[in-house]
């Protein structure tokens, strides 16, 4: 059921301290943790604590929830101090977009030039 731990989800694994992340925020209902594969010097993930699949499925069934991710993005960026040079949010939205774990999650990217196309 959306919204509940999966035992198969590792970003799940990481809310329970089931496996170890760099953890830079956490609120009551996001945790933010770095990138163990960064793409830019900044790179942190922003997930909700509850379990959904993607970012459409978690905005369609709590657009708070959605929001809440966002807004915590918007912190990290203060926080890692990118957010006056500009940064870049990204959602992986299924497998042909790049989406690895199934658990939905913002990519804040930053302290580099982001040109588009990204990489």
């Amino acid at each position: 059921m959306a919204g509940e731990p999966q035992a198969d989800c590792l970003f799940c694994k990481i809310v329970a301290g089931e496996v170890p992340a760099t953890v830079v925020r956490e609120t009551g209902t996001t945790v933010a943790f770095r990138d163990i594969n960064p793409q830019a010097p900044t790179h942190i993930l922003v997930i909700p604590k509850a379990h959904y699949r993607d970012a459409a499925v978690l905005a369609a069934a709590e657009p708070g929830l959605a929001a809440d991710v966002l807004r915590e993005a918007g912190a990290v960026a203060a926080d890692e101090k990118v957010d006056d040079r500009g940064y870049r949010i990204i959602f992986n939205t299924g497998a042909g977009a790049g989406q690895t774990v199934f658990h939905a999650h913002a990519h804040v990217l930053g302290g580099r030039g982001l040109d588009w196309p990204p990489g």
